[in-house]
């Protein structure tokens, strides 16, 4: 038995009613038309019946037509860290040394431990990860807890995060839309400074992070069912999303990230493990499987454009990742090096003789991984197969004077595309909030492609309703200054990170995004964040019309909580198609 899907949303919109009374009218109204949009799809009443069971479970079902958001919580232990602890963990036996000679200033109590972020540049500390089943107007079903242990000697398969690593648990749907895929450790809980850990496979002896771990890729079924396919790839950092493509013979993961944690040159599994990765898919257990090297799928360099050249493998920073029409996006947005924008990986070798174009029309998508010569690798680094996607910025970072800062990209069709810029993260004094509010690129960019020019532009930046630079209370948190940065405690929201839409058959949108955030944290990955949700029109072009948008906030992370990720449940075989 079905039951249609705009009940829950209904039911959703009345509790944020009567929880948020003070929401303007545009609110409410745009909570209501999602609710009358959610009735295109269907859940099943047993899922109903888990509505008030938010606690974590294995094995919990995801049904069609609901998102999933990745959520991390902190395990608040004063013990996670003693005070005086020299950090990194291994430091003393590598040559990238130790942090200063006094330890960590904090013990592990939330929030103050993030203040060891200003005396260990390398800090984090591991934690669980949740997946949330949520309806498309916030509704809670139920949550699946990812496998994970606090034992380092536990033999089962698991996967943690760096929980103030803002940049991971991004979430996307495979191509043939079957299974879920993120990316973790192969770490336990509470262990500290994992994300900057080399890998086993890929030591690079001038990381001061003297711990090595595996990194991971996860790929959860509609049933909750996991596996995890373990990678050399991104030592001295952190992978960020994975696709599985799915759809041939040997399926396999496209994976962006980051890697090097240590000095310049780096060791050729530091260049070959960074940027984007071709991961075959693995799907025997954790301790069976044997990690080679590094496969990079594709690179970009700034000499592409005449520009000099930067340290070999860090143009390479990609974060957000999604695919559509058989050519693979990315974006950089953050590091002194290369361009923060969004690339393609071209396949044809046809497409941006200059570094920057489009896509050739039927390109296939990469099958294999990037060729390379070994030989040349520490000079000239990997060969270049990747483009700036026309109309988007092109200046390195090294010489631009402003500077965009995208994270997750969404289409809604050949000619929308949706970017979330997360803003520049200053925190650098007191005009931390007035700095936030005056950005004019942060938010949810809207690019729409010419056909007779072959470029995209940029049509409006939405905004109204994220309240960039208002400071909000969290239950529980700190008031007043952070001791650790003479900065205020209080978050505010920055811009946007991880994001997912849906286009429905009256030309609206609705796009589901998490928030990044600006405080005194003295991490401000670490800041309770929020999911939000706005309608767009996809024809529309007119940034006066667009202004009538406005962002309704539809879950609030609580106290020593995060949200990283959002994705629609998978669907195959159900006949639901967000993208239509």
């Amino acid at each position: 038995m079905q039951q249609g899907k705009g009940l829950v949303a209904s039911q959703s919109l009345n509790r944020f009613t009567r929880q948020h009374p003070q929401q303007s009218k545009t609110k409410a109204h745009t909570l209501k038309l999602l609710a009358a949009a959610a009735s295109l799809a269907i859940v099943s009443t047993s899922a109903l019946a888990d509505a008030d069971d938010f606690g974590g479970r294995h094995g919990a079902q995801l049904f069609p037509g609901n998102l999933v958001i990745s959520r991390s919580v902190y395990d608040n232990k004063s013990s996670n860290v003693t005070v005086g602890t020299v950090l990194p963990p291994g430091c003393a036996q590598t040559t990238g040394g130790c942090s200063a000679s006094t330890g960590a200033p904090y013990d592990g109590t939330y929030p103050f431990v993030w203040n060891d972020d200003t005396y260990d540049a390398a800090f984090g500390i591991t934690s669980k990860i949740f997946l949330d089943q949520i309806t498309t107007t916030g509704w809670p079903i139920n949550t699946i807890e990812v496998p994970n242990t606090t034992n380092e000697n536990f033999s089962h398969d698991h996967l943690a995060t760096s929980f103030s690593s803002k940049s991971e648990l991004a979430l996307n749907l495979s191509s043939d839309r079957k299974y879920l895929t993120f990316m973790g450790y192969v770490a336990p809980i509470n262990a500290i400074d994992v994300s900057n850990s080399n890998t086993p496979g890929a030591v690079d002896t001038t990381n001061p992070d003297g711990q090595s771990f595996y990194r991971a890729v996860a790929r959860v079924d509609a049933n909750g069912r996991f596996t995890f396919t373990e990678t050399n790839a991104y030592s001295g950092n952190n992978g960020r999303a994975a696709i599985l493509l799915n759809g041939g013979k040997n399926p396999f993961y496209v994976t962006t990230g980051n890697a090097g944690n240590g000095a310049n040159p780096q060791p050729n599994g530091i260049i070959l493990g960074a940027g984007t990765q071709f991961v075959n898919e693995v799907l025997t257990s954790e301790a069976s499987q044997t990690v080679g090297t590094p496969a990079p799928l594709a690179s970009f360099s700034v000499t592409e454009l005449g520009a000099k050249a930067d340290k070999i493998g860090k143009d390479d920073n990609f974060r957000g990742l999604t695919v559509f029409n058989n050519v693979v996006y990315m974006t950089k947005g953050s590091g002194s090096n290369g361009v923060n924008t969004v690339y393609f990986v071209d396949t044809t070798g046809k497409a941006c003789p200059n570094g920057v174009g489009v896509p050739a029309a039927n390109a296939p998508l990469p099958s294999s991984a990037l060729s390379y010569d070994a030989a040349t690798l520490q000079t000239a680094g990997l060969p270049n197969n990747m483009c700036i996607l026309a109309g988007f910025p092109t200046t390195p970072n090294k010489s631009a004077t402003t500077t965009a800062f995208p994270f997750g990209v969404w289409f809604a069709d050949a000619n929308t595309l949706y970017v979330a810029d997360e803003g520049d993260g200053y925190t650098g004094g007191t005009d931390l909030y007035t700095h936030a509010a005056a950005q004019t690129t942060a938010g949810l960019q809207k690019w729409v492609y010419n056909a007779s020019k072959k470029t995209w532009s940029l049509a409006y930046t939405l905004q109204k309703g994220l309240n960039l630079g208002t400071p909000y209370t969290v239950r529980g948190y700190p008031q007043g200054t952070n001791p650790g940065t003479n900065l205020p405690w209080s978050p505010a929201t920055d811009g946007l990170r991880n994001l997912t839409g849906h286009v429905y058959r009256d030309g609206s949108v609705y796009i589901w995004a998490m928030t990044s955030t600006i405080s005194g944290n003295g991490d401000t990955g670490a800041d309770p964040n929020k999911l939000v949700v706005v309608r767009d029109i996809v024809s529309n072009t007119n940034p006066t019309v667009a202004q009538r948008s406005q962002f309704v906030t539809l879950r609030d992370a609580g106290f020593g909580e995060v949200y990283r990720g959002v994705s629609f449940t998978p669907d195959a075989g159900f006949g639901f198609d967000p993208q239509h």
